[in-house]
């Protein structure tokens, strides 16, 4: 999630990112053995995910070279730009409003009702409140419970219709 991403990187990609004419939608940091993995969401500001492969690349020599000067990773590590894709993350909270009416799959930080795994159509999002329909019912989760969140793509017969195009619309 966006309000997880630790000030100090945040501090260093987002005017990387926003100098580029981006929007940062999400950063994560996955530790372990090395190398640890570093993946950068980016977007355009309209939201519509058609960041191009150069463009990414631009970002990434840009993001890796300011983290390597502050020295912001203590370890060896991979750096992955990418886009939202097709099942793109929700990650702030003007992402959950942009996916209204979506089918979205949802983890909470902490169990909610006996489960922190949720799928169902995202009909809401109001004063900090994600609203599901799971099976006919509605229910409400907390945006700050809310550890990841992804849009599950719904594939139509256009998508196969052998038009050539993919479903982002490039050809």
């Amino acid at each position: 999630m966006y309000t997880d991403i630790p000030e100090q990187l945040r501090g260093l990609v987002e005017p990387v990112v926003q100098d580029a004419g981006l929007e940062l939608v999400d950063l994560v940091l996955t530790r372990g053995h090395a190398p640890w993995l570093l993946r950068v969401t980016i977007d355009t500001c309209r939201g519509d995910g058609r960041v191009d492969i150069d463009r990414r690349a631009a970002i990434s020599r840009e993001v890796g070279t300011a983290l390597d000067a502050a020295d912001a990773v203590p370890a060896r590590y991979r750096l992955e730009v990418s886009s939202p894709g097709l099942d793109r993350v929700l990650a702030r909270e003007k992402d959950f409003s942009a996916a209204c009416g979506s089918e979205v799959r949802l983890e909470t930080r902490r169990p909610m009702e006996g489960r922190r795994r949720f799928r169902g159509r995202l009909v809401a999002f109001d004063a900090g409140v994600v609203r599901l329909c799971i099976d006919g019912d509605d229910v409400g989760i907390p945006f700050d419970a809310v550890a990841k969140a992804n849009v599950i793509y719904e594939f139509t017969r256009a998508d196969f219709s052998g038009s050539g195009l993919r479903p982002n619309g490039a050809g």
